[in-house]
């Protein structure tokens, strides 16, 4: 972690919201997101509150023979004294969880060589795959998630092959919650007339426990489909999982659907209706399927209740509706969670609703308000009622 003086941080992060973007070979970009966010659940716990500065400094170098490189410093801060929340790393844990705690690192760091379809990476990286269900930067938290890594690309016509070794996994907790690694990530993707198919192997070990491994084999195919003015868009995913400690094996497997059609063809104007499924397996009740790399937000609605699956496995079945309004974004969606295999008494695992609201202001500037609200379950397995509330801003120079 690099180390500053408390005020300091705050003086360059407020005095860079004036600074000209930089013009020149080599490419600088400054971007900010100003953001309060707002928790209550019904448990012992003090309702939180949060509002957090993220501030990310990119420098890309030129290219030279193929060769490049980039240096990416982020910092997070605490603003106002508003700061009642427990931060994951030991501060305030009385209250209810803001997963953005104070921090200043080295975002990514690596040096890239690319030419004819080939590029290689060594060094801190983000590696997004595929929709980010088992590999993502988790960029919706204020200090996302990178990896100390080498990625091998090769991408030839509709063919698309990445390796990536993993040897440290950056999380979102700042530096004391990282973890040291043995991870492989194997991820090969066809484009057909019909959609894109993608094959992967995902093998993770954390090096901190005996015998531990995480091995997940699937398959997955989207595309879409214009019929008569109507635009159709579908998905279908498949995996097994394997997952081994020094005490015990346990195996589940997951698998998604999801259609969505453009209303535009019908009558309506830019709303885009989605329903889907997505089952995350059980091993007898014992073991839910896992996908610790995963840019959970993005799944299993926003109030995050599942970052964990429960033991006996989760079934997500959900519908939304998106569109645009008054030149920005907005989406609702409403999903129903239930036990994948019902044990212990746990069967109904709640509902949720999501509602969310982004308006871009100009190229630079972007306002956004999103909020969150789960009801647990006649058989919750310790899940409580939360609500949850984001507006922010971001900026990008």
């Amino acid at each position: 972690m690099l180390n500053y003086k408390n005020n300091l941080p705050i003086i360059f992060i407020l005095g860079c919201f004036t600074a000209p973007s930089i013009s020149q070979a080599s490419q600088t970009d400054l971007d900010f997101r100003l953001r309060f966010e707002s928790v209550d659940q019904e448990n012992a716990l003090k309702d939180a509150s949060g509002l957090t500065l993220r501030t990310r400094l990119t420098h890309q170098t030129d290219e030279v023979n193929g060769f490049s490189a980039l240096i990416e410093v982020e910092d997070t801060r605490s603003l106002l004294g508003v700061d009642d929340y427990n931060n994951t790393v030991g501060k305030n844990t009385n209250y209810s969880v803001i997963a953005d705690p104070e921090n200043t690192e080295i975002d990514q760091g690596f040096v890239k060589y690319a030419r004819d379809g080939l590029s290689l990476k060594v060094g801190r990286q983000v590696i997004a795959l595929d929709g980010q269900r088992f590999v993502g930067h988790v960029g919706w938290r204020q200090d996302r998630q990178t990896f100390d890594a080498a990625t091998i690309n090769y991408a030839l016509n509709n063919i698309d092959l990445q390796y990536s070794y993993l040897n440290k996994r950056n999380r979102i907790f700042a530096d004391d919650k990282d973890i040291k690694s043995s991870d492989h990530l194997i991820n090969a993707s066809f484009k057909t007339d019909y959609g894109k198919v993608v094959l992967y192997s995902y093998l993770l070990s954390d090096d901190a426990l005996q015998d531990d491994s995480l091995d997940t084999y699937g398959v997955s195919f989207n595309g879409n489909k214009t019929l008569n003015d109507i635009k159709f868009y579908y998905k279908a995913e498949y995996a097994t999982q394997s997952a081994s400690t020094s005490v015990s094996d346990f195996d589940a497997d997951y698998y998604a659907l999801e259609g969505a059609v453009d209303l535009n063809g019908l009558g309506i104007k830019t709303v885009t209706l989605k329903v889907g499924i997505e089952s995350l397996g059980s091993d007898n009740g014992d073991y839910g399927f896992a996908t610790p790399l995963a840019t959970l937000h993005k799944f299993n609605g926003w109030a995050d209740t599942f970052l964990n699956t429960p033991a006996q496995g989760l079934d997500d079945t959900y519908i939304s509706l998106n569109g645009k309004a008054f030149d920005g974004k907005w989406l609702v969606a409403y999903h129903s969670f239930d036990a994948n295999e019902q044990s212990n008494g746990v069967d109904d695992l709640g509902t949720e609703l999501n509602v969310q609201y982004v308006k871009p202001i100009n190229k630079q500037y972007a306002v956004g308000v999103k909020y969150a609200d789960y009801s647990a379950g006649d058989t919750a397995a310790n899940k409580v009622d939360t609500q949850k509330l984001w507006v922010w801003m971001s900026a990008k120079f």
